[in-house]
């Protein structure tokens, strides 16, 4: 995350913190208190302030470069914020900010493209299908991006101040480790995933914890995000705990950031495609739907190789498929119509 920050604060953060927190407010204080913050001593500032410099004065900041307390004002050819790239709250409020614009933008993007593309509509006719259910998914997915942002923010931020052991140089641990560290990643997720989901079906906490995401027996590509906050959140921590244990390429978990969000999306498409190669290794949208129909079945995330260790694997079969129970709705429909035409 710190590669799409630095990025942010190049493009538009260093100017809208310029613009809100200008480092001109503060540079006519008498004192330069060492420490984190320095602004309990209130500024002289002169007349031709503005009232917004007035109120913004008294907002705590680190300790300001002497050569600018010396200076009665600070000429606009440098104007800087007070908040420098490297402040704990300016990272933490840029994180916030860059994280919630960012997940509405790959939800949006990719749920859209899915249902559009790939999500079959004649799925909505489906008996357990919900009025209004694309609405209340979207709902849902809204009401819960601001608390699991929320409860992330730490993860993205200890990141950022260099807590990880991610890495940016492909030397330091070669190109063999690099291609062997996506199944690293991809196999120590799933695991934990697997588990993570496994103990939200418990009694104990399924009812108000994961409950509301299998309000959606039949789900389209906008449910992948429509959880309770706290569920979706303890199924992203493994991705998060990865690169704390395991040296991680800054740019491939960005890379992988992105893909786990667009497989979230793609898992919910209620396709249930059976008979290819890979289906008894890859858990994929048809294992996700009986998922959601059966509830208790196949937890993992990418792999089918956890919930065969769990015993809770069902493999996909064309019987199991809900466009059948499509079909026999509209024959019964059908059928009734027929019958009250004659």
């Amino acid at each position: 995350m710190d590669i799409v920050l630095h990025l942010a604060d190049e493009w538009v953060l260093d100017k809208a913190w310029a613009t809100l927190l200008p480092i001109s407010a503060f540079t006519t204080a008498s004192t330069n208190t060492p420490g984190l913050y320095n602004s309990s001593h209130a500024p002289f500032l002169p007349s031709h302030s503005s009232a917004w410099s007035q109120l913004i004065s008294y907002i705590p900041h680190p300790p300001l470069p002497d050569e600018l307390l010396t200076s009665p004002f600070v000429s606009s050819e440098t104007i800087a914020s007070a908040w420098p790239r490297d402040y704990l709250p300016r990272q933490a409020l840029s994180l916030l900010t860059i994280t919630f614009v960012g997940i509405h933008i790959l939800y949006f993007l990719f749920a859209g493209l899915s249902y559009q593309y790939i999500f079959d509509h004649e799925m909505m006719k489906h008996p357990r299908f919900l009025k209004n259910q694309v609405k209340l998914e979207i709902q849902m997915s809204m009401q819960a991006f601001p608390g699991m942002i929320l409860l992330t923010l730490p993860w993205f931020l200890a990141e950022v101040r260099g807590y990880s052991k991610m890495y940016d140089n492909v030397d330091e641990y070669g190109w063999l480790y690099l291609v062997a560290s996506i199944f690293l990643f991809l196999v120590f997720t799933d695991y934990l995933i697997y588990w993570v989901h496994r103990w939200e079906h418990h009694p104990i906490c399924y009812k108000w914890l994961h409950k509301p995401h299998h309000k959606w027996i039949i789900p389209t590509p906008f449910a992948s995000h429509a959880f309770h906050p706290l569920d979706g959140y303890l199924q992203s921590v493994p991705y998060h705990i990865f690169p704390y244990v395991f040296p991680l390429h800054r740019k491939l978990f960005l890379g992988l950031f992105v893909f786990v969000n667009f497989w979230s999306i793609l898992i919910h498409d209620s396709d249930m495609i059976t008979g290819h190669p890979l289906e008894k290794v890859i858990n994929g949208p048809a294992h996700h739907t009986l998922h959601h129909i059966y509830f208790t079945v196949n937890y993992g995330q990418y792999f089918t190789w956890a919930d065969r260790m769990g015993k809770s694997y069902r493999q996909p079969k064309s019987e199991y498929d809900p466009m059948a129970e499509v079909k026999a709705a509209e024959a019964k429909r059908t059928k009734l119509a027929l019958g009250k035409d004659q």
